[in-house]
């Protein structure tokens, strides 16, 4: 068993084919098959299932992927710090939140960018789960997510206080009104927003368990939407102010410890920092000393 098998290993099981892992890999599907197999036989242990719609993971399969996975990891640490010679440049990948990153970060990025015109900032935006294992997979260098965050694999550093508020159309005078209707509908985004799993947790401590939930993939779709009075939503005051249904909504403030979230930049404790990533969280921690 070598780490070259162990990352064929690994692109199987998230492709779940071997055809997909080849072209993940730059390589012929042959030699992912046999690669597999020599695997298999230096454990002597099946490590997955063969069909006509692809492969699966054993019982024995699914044990060894987390060690994969972090060799992997490790590797991919390894050869970034190698080639990391001191001077910020290069790519620099982050995730962000939708919110955030349509409404805060456009400074910030801004002013990195005309600092450092070496690096090639990308953004990219998902829920706070995704993002959370974006970065631990290596996928992304950091990320912009919302606290609270109380997980040991991550280095994070509070940049935003948003107040979140509860939002509904014209004509509902009060926030218990928006909230206590029979038949309430919430019209949120999909399951691991965060600004989601808040709400409905502020629901269900009220006692309000039966909702209708109607999924919408933008920010702008949901406020539409709520002006056009299909339900009511839950985000950040921000972006209701700026929200070219404005005029068509009413914002309903939350108790304090109830609105108000953090907004977190995350990176992997264990993950090798390159100078890039620093110079980034250092360039973080200016603006947040200047706002």
């Amino acid at each position: 068993m070598n780490s070259i098998d162990l990352r064929f290993f690994a692109a199987v099981a998230r492709s779940g084919a071997m055809n997909r892992a080849a072209a993940e890999l730059n390589t012929v599907q042959s030699n992912v098959t046999s690669r597999i197999r020599q695997l298999e036989s230096d454990l002597g242990a099946q490590l997955f299932v063969r069909d006509t719609r692809g492969v699966s993971l054993t019982v024995a399969g699914t044990r060894l992927l987390p060690f994969a996975v972090e060799i992997e990891r490790m590797i991919g640490d390894a050869r970034r710090a190698v080639l990391d010679d001191g001077i910020p440049r290069g790519p620099l990948a982050l995730g962000s939140l939708e919110t955030t990153a349509a409404y805060r970060l456009a400074p910030i990025v801004t002013t990195f960018s005309a600092a450092y015109p070496n690096i090639d900032l990308s953004v990219r935006t998902a829920t706070n789960d995704v993002l959370l294992s974006d970065v631990l997979d290596g996928r992304i260098d950091g990320a912009f997510v919302a606290g609270p965050l109380d997980r040991p694999d991550f280095d994070r550093l509070q940049i935003f206080v948003e107040e979140l508020v509860v939002v509904s159309r014209l004509g509902v005078a009060s926030l218990e009104a928006a909230i206590s209707q029979v038949g309430l509908t919430i019209v949120i985004k999909g399951s691991g927003c965060s600004y989601r799993q808040r709400f409905e947790e502020i629901l269900s401590k009220r006692g309000i368990a039966l909702v209708r939930r109607i999924e919408l993939g933008s920010l702008d779709a949901i406020l539409s939407c709520v002006a056009a009075g299909l339900g009511v939503t839950m985000m950040p005051r921000s972006v209701v102010e700026l929200s070219r249904d404005r005029a068509n909504l009413i914002v309903h403030a939350l108790q304090a410890r109830q609105g108000r979230v953090r907004t977190l930049f995350v990176s992997g404790k264990r993950a090798h920092k390159s100078t890039t990533l620093l110079a980034f969280v250092e360039h973080l921690k200016a603006q947040s000393a200047a706002a």
